[in-house]
């Protein structure tokens, strides 16, 4: 059998094969390499909105904001808010598997390379000591 009509077949029996999955299940079905910036849930539910996230969906026009649907919606509202504002599609995920991320803002489709997409602050610190 042709190697061709072996994946076929495969694909039919077990689906088409996930790119990163252990990156997708921490950044909420994204990954790494797509990501303009992440917050933390710690950093979701006490800071209130982080001028930054803002910032980069005002400059950007092919982004997608994914919630962190373990948390309240009043804690993420304001960003829903924001991304409605300025025509950024969002989506609510369930994670499937635990997660510090609350809040990832990424490129849909494309590799952005940032070197930092963490804003580092003591919410940040705290959420990722508890992780270890």
């Amino acid at each position: 059998m042709s190697e061709k009509v072996q994946d076929i077949i495969d694909r039919a029996i077990y689906g088409t094969p996930e790119i990163k999955p252990e990156e997708r299940s921490l950044f909420l079905s994204t990954i790494l390499e797509r990501i303009h910036i992440a917050l933390t849930k710690k950093q979701v539910i006490h800071k209130g909105i982080y001028p930054e996230v803002i910032e980069i969906m005002k400059q950007k026009s092919t982004l997608h904001l994914y919630v962190n649907g373990d948390l309240n919606y009043s804690n993420y509202s304001n960003y829903i808010q924001e991304a409605n504002k300025l025509g950024v599609r969002f989506t609510i995920v369930s994670p499937q598997k635990k997660t510090p991320f609350g809040l990832v803002l990424a490129d849909q489709s494309r590799a952005v390379d940032q070197i930092n997409v963490f804003i580092k602050d003591d919410l940040y610190s705290r959420e990722m000591e508890e992780q270890l």
